[in-house]
């Protein structure tokens, strides 16, 4: 393995494209950045996020009621010409143990993208994906909320034919949803998937195919039950020892090497992390790291439905 960067310098883990915007491949999910970490703490973060190239923030209105969105216009306004800021609909914020609620119907799509515009403080947001409830991991569809997919993509266009939306993503689908929906011209997918989790392998082979950008979350696995953590697997461990850097920059060089459409979103609170996940976007791994890492034996099946999954995707 080398340290040599594949892509141009300044450009974290060289070009990519979603939809027709050019961003670096390695860019940043904000989840983490509600009111448990300090406000300045988080300012600081984003800014630093935008000095070291990254130019694909990744929200959605419903992370802390808003408060994630308030924060990256806080940190960011007036925003970067190349920065794009893709966000999530098909959730709400609710109260109780669980502090969110399935929001699928397409008026509530629209509610949640218009949030998105106030709370970011722009005319239009880049992508919106829509977060789908028929398949786990996180909370499934039940009585109103389940809605087929072919009244949520009407909505979804429409949003775009009025300029709200620049274009539209899918997220936690499978193999027939994104068939359906490619015909709207969809560019992003964003599936659970890394190196032990490839469940959604024959997704990232289709939207490879349809030129849509595939954004995995749980890139490096999560510590809920029934996804495990890349950074502990001792195949990846002994990589990056004999290479000098993280578990989890081998975790994550692995992602950018297997397809050229994955785009990045690790999501961090230390500026020390976030430097290290686009540090990553510099390693070339060998012909034979790669060998090595795609024998690891990675998960085939379908996940639970745990709850948790649904608050953690960064």
């Amino acid at each position: 393995m080398t340290t040599e960067s594949p892509g141009s310098p300044g450009i974290p883990g060289g070009s990519g494209t979603i939809g027709t915007q050019p961003v670096a491949r390695v860019g940043y999910g904000a989840m983490a950045l509600g009111p448990r970490v300090p406000i300045d703490d988080a300012v600081a973060l984003l800014r630093r996020a935008v000095e070291l190239g990254v130019n694909h923030i990744d929200t959605a209105s419903f992370y802390d009621d808003g408060e994630v969105n308030r924060r990256i216009r806080r940190a960011l306004a007036p925003y970067p010409d190349d920065l794009v800021i893709v966000s999530k609909v098909g959730a709400r914020p609710a109260t109780g143990p669980v502090p969110l609620a399935l929001a699928q119907r397409p008026a509530e799509l629209r509610t949640a993208v218009e949030r998105d515009l106030a709370e970011l403080g722009v005319d239009r947001i880049a992508v919106a994906n829509l977060r789908r409830a028929d398949i786990g991991p996180g909370l499934i569809a039940e009585g109103d909320q389940v809605v087929d997919l072919d009244d949520q993509l009407a909505e979804m266009i429409a949003l775009r034919d009025e300029g709200k939306i620049a274009a539209i993503g899918m997220s936690n689908i499978d193999l027939d949803t994104a068939r359906r929906a490619a015909p709207a011209g969809i560019v992003c997918i964003q599936n659970a998937y890394n190196l032990l989790d490839r469940t959604s392998e024959e997704l990232l082979g289709f939207a490879r195919q349809q030129n849509i950008a595939f954004v995995p979350y749980f890139p490096l696995g999560s510590a809920f039950p029934g996804f495990p953590k890349v950074s502990d697997n001792p195949v990846v461990r002994t990589i990056a020892a004999e290479s000098g850097v993280t578990p989890a920059q081998i975790g994550l060089a692995w992602l950018l090497a297997h397809a050229p459409n994955i785009l990045l979103i690790a999501g961090t609170a230390s500026v020390d992390h976030l430097e290290q996940n686009v540090r990553a976007g510099d390693i070339t791994l060998s012909d034979k790291a790669i060998a090595a890492l795609d024998a690891v034996p990675g998960e085939r099946s379908p996940h639970g439905d745990g709850v948790e999954a649904f608050l953690d995707e960064s």
